[in-house]
């Protein structure tokens, strides 16, 4: 009887811990996921100011691997109100591939309309994040393929 008693509390514990383990996040995906979602927000309202809140004053923003980083606050605002300013009817999302502690990996789409051509754009890339404390990005590097329709 004892037996048995022990047996159906471990079945009970392990079933207990599958569940837990299958619908549980990582610790930082709801914070990631809140990030991902302002970032977004920012890029189609085209706010190089917001997605600069995004980012440590100091952060590093590798757009291209074989590029120097945009270094700072300022130079990623910088680049967003250029990179930005042709953009229109942008869409943008993101999924959280993974998070853990201080760093995450996003996959992400994103299809805009240039003004200046009329051409539709659409991108799919992959981030590599990195953040303080507070929640501030002090890293991003990223992947991305372009189609132009």
């Amino acid at each position: 009887m004892l037996k048995r008693f022990i047996q159906t509390l471990l079945l009970a514990g392990t079933l207990s811990a599958l569940s837990a383990s299958v619908h549980a996040k990582p610790p930082r995906a709801p914070a990631l996921e809140a990030w991902l979602q302002k970032y977004g927000e920012a890029w189609v309202a085209r706010d190089a100011a917001a997605v600069g809140k995004l980012f440590t004053t100091d952060a590093s923003y590798h757009e291209m691997p074989f590029d120097a980083p945009k270094q700072g606050r300022a130079a990623i605002e910088d680049y967003w109100r250029t990179v930005t300013a042709d953009q229109r009817d942008v869409k943008f999302e993101p999924q959280v591939i993974s998070a853990n502690g201080n760093a995450g990996v996003a996959h992400w789409k994103a299809s805009f309309r240039l003004q200046s051509t009329g051409a539709t754009i659409t991108l799919d890339g992959v981030f590599v994040l990195e953040f303080d404390r507070q929640g501030a990005c002090k890293s991003l590097r990223e992947w991305w393929h372009v189609k132009v329709d």
